[in-house]
């Protein structure tokens, strides 16, 4: 059904554009000032964006603001109603919005509205989704017979016209603007309309620290924002936020803004509901991808049993048009698209899904494409491309873990999740995600029998993430593994057990047994051999071992270490090396020379990706050089086996809490006379 503006039986909220649409906008102060100026100068402009992200909200509001603006008249028109059928003509309603009649009272066509429309007007038409070929058309028959006509549209996705502007709505930023202060916008939202509910809410930090959650979860849509702040009158806002992580669906208000927008399942069904057969199958299906994923992968998890191969990238490309996906990257580049689908939208994809009775097969095929995926990550870790590696597994991460996670409740899975763990072993260690890979093989560990093939790297991996927070349960693995190790045979097996008991060591704070664990490591592992660190790792550890007892020898084994076959395609053992060097070359006073061996590895890491184990060692070392410090004890402890400062781990653009990146290095060298 199509509305006047004004109409005395419209719904409740809607008389006139100076009501019904409050609370007023927060957080989209560039966005208003954007449409005042594309409706100052362009003939039409669309308004576009996922479901809930405040489309209307933002195209009434500007309008109301401007007051006539550059046009004489306003000629707007919105549709209420959420099936795709529930609807009129567009053009009676627009015809019927001019002589101030009820819609669909007299049949029209764009011929009529183009004769009737006044001279300098802006036709509004919000939320043309239902009609969008009708739209496309009448706009471009007003554009061609009424010279001085401006069209302001709102719609999920654009007309595609030649004159068409297009103002693409993104959610509400969840992170605050600046790093040493302020509030996200999602979150201002989320407090102001708690409070106007809920009198006092949010009040603490707790809750702030809980509102900040709820938003994340919920990806800065407004509609969802504000649906879960008014969720704040009969629960707080912790309990909220654990309900939001479980699902999404729920929320609802019975006081919405819009009548469409009565819930949030109902506007992701508005747009569910406008799709094709075969979108609404893809849309299904790649909802059992949480992360992001190819074209290529989408093809393979989303082709088949109604849904050709070939036709997936397209129905991919109308879902992301739509806002149901979110494009990533540059689409036009050189690289294969990639995707992300919204949460909301996943959850209703999913709901589908297990109503189609297709989740076990998509199931399955997440499990073959994450499979594969983890082999080739760790054929790229093991031949010389690390970088290339992490981020490949950056972008199949949540993919990867969703799949592991699924295999503890599907026993026929876990082979496959215990190959992708243990091919994962390097993102564990490290690059420091310990307690997840732990907790994942943990629960692994009991559906592995004892004589299983993956049974003794599922212990020493698990050992080795847990020689930090359980060292007594990791001697009781490693005492598990190891004879079936010798009796096997598997001497990578046996010389990765030795490099765990030196870890364990390190903690101890002995690293003269240590040593002698990794000299063991470094002269039992195959070169070459998969599924754990190299025997240039275990070579580079022993210098750094040695370099508290014996600088001398660890200078030695650090220079062996690099000289090794191969070591420049090993760049964590190039790291560590190179720290074990340095830190050798201090405790034999050549100061100078121990600050150019660490700034040369910090230089290496990639600043972009993930750093890893030693990154932190490296800084400190390079600051106590410059400021003169004594020399710390358990140098090989600070690189191989300390915890991490808190989000070192991170990105670096998303480390700026980090006490180690607050120290100033400096890149001409210390102070003074080597």
């Amino acid at each position: 059904m199509w509305t006047r503006i004004g109409d005395p039986e419209a719904p409740p909220g809607s008389q006139g554009w100076d009501q019904g649409w409050e609370p007023g906008l927060v957080g989209r102060e560039r966005e208003t000032e954007e449409l005042r100026e594309l409706l100052a100068g362009c003939r039409v402009v669309t308004v576009t964006g996922a479901a809930g992200v405040g489309k209307s909200r933002l195209a009434a509001t500007v309008v109301a603001a401007t007051g006539d603006g550059p046009w004489r008249h306003l000629v707007p028109v919105r549709r209420h109603g959420s099936g795709a059928g529930d609807h009129g003509s567009l053009a009676s309603a627009v015809a019927a919005a001019l002589d101030g009649t009820r819609p669909g009272r007299e049949p029209a066509d764009a011929t009529t509205v183009a004769a009737e429309l006044p001279s300098g007007a802006l036709l509004f038409l919000d939320d043309v989704d239902p009609v969008h070929g009708e739209c496309v058309g009448l706009v471009q028959r007003l554009l061609m017979t009424v010279p001085d006509v401006r069209v302001l549209v709102t719609s999920r996705r654009a007309l595609g016209l030649g004159d068409e502007h297009v103002l693409r709505l993104a959610p509400l930023a969840t992170e605050a603007p600046f790093p040493d202060g302020g509030t996200a916008p999602a979150v201002e939202l989320f407090v102001e309309r708690a409070r106007a509910v809920t009198p006092g809410a949010c009040a603490d930090e707790a809750d702030l620290d809980a509102a900040a959650r709820v938003c994340g979860l919920l990806e800065g849509v407004p509609l969802a924002v504000e649906l879960a702040a008014a969720q704040t009158v009969c629960r707080p806002v912790g309990e909220l936020a654990a309900l939001l992580e479980r699902d999404q669906g729920w929320l609802n208000s019975p006081r919405p803004v819009l009548r469409r927008h009565r819930s949030l399942r109902e506007a992701v069904g508005a747009s569910y509901v406008l799709c094709d057969r075969e979108e609404r199958i893809v849309w299904a299906r790649a909802s059992i991808l949480p992360g992001t994923f190819a074209e290529g992968t989408g093809g393979f998890v989303c082709g088949g049993n109604g849904v050709e191969p070939r036709d997936v990238a397209g129905c991919l490309a109308q879902l992301a048009a739509c806002g149901v996906l979110e494009p990533l990257g540059d689409p036009g580049g050189v690289h294969e698209p990639r995707y992300r689908m919204t949460r909301a939208a996943r959850d209703f994809g999913l709901e589908r899904l297990r109503e189609a009775g297709e989740f076990p097969v998509a199931a399955e095929r997440r499990k073959s494409h994450c499979r594969r995926m983890a082999a080739v990550i760790e054929n790229l870790w093991h031949t010389g491309n690390q970088d290339q590696a992490v981020r490949f597994l950056l972008g199949e991460h949540d993919n990867l873990t969703a799949t592991v996670r699924h295999a503890v409740e599907e026993p026929e899975h876990v082979e496959a999740a215990l190959e992708i763990v243990l091919g994962l072993w390097f993102w564990w260690t490290v690059h420091d995600r310990a307690e997840e890979g732990r907790e994942l093989l943990l629960r692994l560990l009991p559906l592995c029998p004892d004589e299983s093939r993956s049974a003794v790297r599922v212990q020493w991996l698990a050992a080795w993430l847990g020689a930090a927070s359980d060292p007594s349960t990791a001697r009781a693995l490693l005492g598990r593994a190891w004879p079936a190790a010798v009796l096997a045979g598997d001497d990578a097996a046996v010389g990765r057990i030795a490099y765990v008991e030196g870890v364990l060591a390190l903690h101890r704070d002995d690293p003269r047994a240590a040593a002698g664990h990794f000299q063991e490591a470094a002269a039992t592992i195959p070169d070459h051999a998969l599924g754990g660190p190299s025997p240039a790792v275990g070579e580079a550890a022993l210098a750094l071992a040695q370099a508290d007892f014996a600088p001398a020898a660890a200078r030695l084994s650090a220079r062996r270490a690099l000289a090794r076959v191969g070591i420049r395609d090993d760049a964590w053992a190039t790291l560590v090396a190179r720290y074990a060097r340095a830190e050798a070359d201090r405790r034999l006073g050549r100061t100078a020379s121990a600050w150019r061996r660490a700034r040369r590895a910090l230089d290496s890491l990639d600043p972009v990706l993930p750093v890893p184990r030693g990154h932190a060692a490296l800084r400190r070392l390079l600051a106590d050089l410059e400021t003169g410090a004594p020399l710390r004890p358990a140098a090989a402890r600070h690189a191989l086996a300390d915890a991490r400062p808190e989000g070192a781990g991170l990105p670096v653009a998303e480390r700026a809490g980090d006490a180690l990146d607050a120290v100033p290095v400096s890149r001409s060298g210390p102070a003074g006379p080597a």
